[in-house]
């Protein structure tokens, strides 16, 4: 994945604002996040474990892995919650083609842990100080 990159907590907002940015869409797609977190985790974990062919296992991992990519976007979208926050981060952007833009890209939850390396480089490249 070197040189692809991807923002998560973007992408996590973007989504939670759609075009019209309703207070209930945001509910919505945090609570997406939350139950694919929590359930891609727990089905993951399930296959993983009563996986009675190499196959079964496989498919585990890549459930798991998938449902382990809502994580940092679940996180994203609490502090993305909080009043204001989601109007801060967006801006002046234009929604539309950032929309537009991830809506193509959220197609890296499907590819396990991506989203979690994506959010992890960019956490760690926040923390360092600039030259």
């Amino acid at each position: 994945m070197a040189g692809i990159g991807l923002d998560v907590r973007r992408l996590a907002a973007v989504d939670m604002h759609g075009l019209k940015g309703s207070r209930l869409r945001a509910r919505l797609i945090r609570a997406e996040f939350v139950v694919g977190a929590v359930l891609g985790v727990f089905l993951g974990v399930l296959l993983l474990a009563a996986g009675t062919s190499p196959a079964v296992r496989l498919f585990g991992l890549w459930v798991l892995g998938a449902g382990l990519n809502y994580i940092p976007l679940t996180l994203h979208a609490f502090s993305l919650s909080r009043p204001g926050a989601l109007a801060e981060e967006l801006g002046d952007a234009d929604v539309r083609r950032e929309l537009q833009h991830y809506t193509v890209a959220q197609l890296w939850v499907f590819v396990p842990l991506a989203l979690v390396v994506f959010d992890l480089r960019q956490r760690r490249s926040a923390e360092r100080p600039s030259p």
